[in-house]
């Protein structure tokens, strides 16, 4: 008797060990809208050319001149932090400026960053109020216009969405980013 119960404890504490190295981000559950913009290389991208892929999303603009240069900057660190893993994910930045953020001003920005745009794709292609509307429904960002600026307030949150196209996670992007943590759930949901 004492063998059996010595033995159904190790067995259950391996079951809980192992379910434990299978942590899969899901805090949040909210689904991307279809979408279809243009990137930096001025071709059409959207959600379909995501589909099964998980990914990394944020909102920036190039005439920026407070969070969107060191939410690049970590991005790009995240982006060779998943590179040295050999973990493949692909990042999405959707300009809240679009009017100015022409797909060559985009490429611009992006190489003051060592973005490696293999898979880092840089979005605009639609008007002020789309990309407010698709922020909030999506990812439950603000994307607005300063009315006393040239500048906007948005979000400065990285977003995990997962395979499925379902944000599951956000982290602080301008500092205290927990890379170790962004790149181990990207790869947990592989």
């Amino acid at each position: 008797m004492q063998r059996k119960l010595t033995l159904m404890i190790g067995l259950i504490s391996i079951l809980l060990l192992a379910a434990c190295g299978q942590d899969v981000p899901d805090d949040l559950d909210w689904k991307v809208e279809e979408f279809t913009y243009t990137d930096h290389t001025n071709s059409e991208f959207g959600l379909k050319d995501l589909e099964g892929d998980v990914w990394l999303a944020n909102f920036i603009f190039t005439n920026c001149d407070t969070v969107c240069p060191p939410m690049t900057s970590n991005m790009s660190k995240i982006q060779d932090k998943l590179a040295e893993q050999d973990i493949d994910a692909e990042i999405v930045s959707f300009s809240v400026d679009p009017e100015r953020d022409t797909p060559e001003q985009l490429e611009t920005f992006s190489q003051k960053f060592d973005a490696d745009l293999s898979n880092w794709h840089f979005l605009t292609g639609y008007d002020g109020d789309e990309i407010q509307e698709f922020a909030k429904n999506s990812f439950q960002t603000l994307a607005l216009p300063d009315p006393n600026s040239d500048q906007f307030t948005h979000g400065t949150s990285f977003y995990l969405v997962n395979k499925e196209g379902i944000v599951v996670m956000k982290y602080e992007g301008v500092s205290n980013v927990k890379y170790d943590e962004i790149v181990d759930d990207v790869k947990a949901l592989q």
